[in-house]
C-alpha cells in the first residue's frame, strides 16, 4: 500500500497530538501512534505507563483498540517519539500484523520534517499465525 504524501502528514499530526497525552512518569519515554484505517479514518493513541510494569500499554496498541472499537481494522500507523525513528515493540507489531501484515509503518520525530518508511512485514518478518482450520 503506498500512502500519499497528505496522508502520511496527517499521520503524523495526529500521533504527535496524542504524544502530548502520554503518561510516562516511569520511563519518560513518550510515545505517540495514529492508525490509518481502509475509509480513511485516523485512531490515535499514546502509551499508558503503570507502577506494574505490565499493565503498561504502548499507544500503538491504544490506537489498535481505539480503531477497532469503532467497528474498524488498521491498515497503517504512524509512530512518534522524541527523536524519531523508534518502531513499535515486538507486541505492538505482532498486534498490528493480526489486522495487515504488510502495513506501511511511518517513523517521526515530535518535531521536524523527516520520517522514515517501512513496511510492518520487514519489522517483524516471521509473524506468528494460528494454522487455518
Amino acid at each position: 500500500m503506498q500512502l500519499a504524501p497528505a496522508t502520511i502528514t496527517r499521520l503524523v499530526a495526529k500521533a504527535r497530538q496524542a504524544r502530548t497525552h502520554a503518561y510516562a512518569p516511569y520511563s519518560g519515554f513518550a510515545v505517540g501512534a495514529a492508525v490509518l484505517t481502509a475509509d480513511g479514518r485516523i485512531f490515535s493513541g499514546c502509551n499508558v505507563e503503570n507502577a506494574s510494569f505490565g499493565l503498561t500499554i504502548c499507544a500503538e496498541r491504544n490506537a489498535v483498540a481505539a480503531a477497532v472499537c469503532s467497528g474498524q481494522r488498521p491498515v497503517a500507523v504512524a509512530v512518534v517519539t522524541k527523536e524519531g525513528g523508534v518502531p513499535p515493540c515486538g507486541a505492538c507489531r505482532q498486534v498490528l500484523a493480526e489486522f495487515s501484515p504488510g502495513m506501511p509503518v511511518i517513523l517521526a520525530a515530535a518535531e521536524g520534517d523527516g520520517v522514515e518508511l517501512c513496511t510492518l512485514g520487514e519489522l517483524l518478518p516471521a509473524l506468528f499465525r494460528l494454522p487455518e482450520p
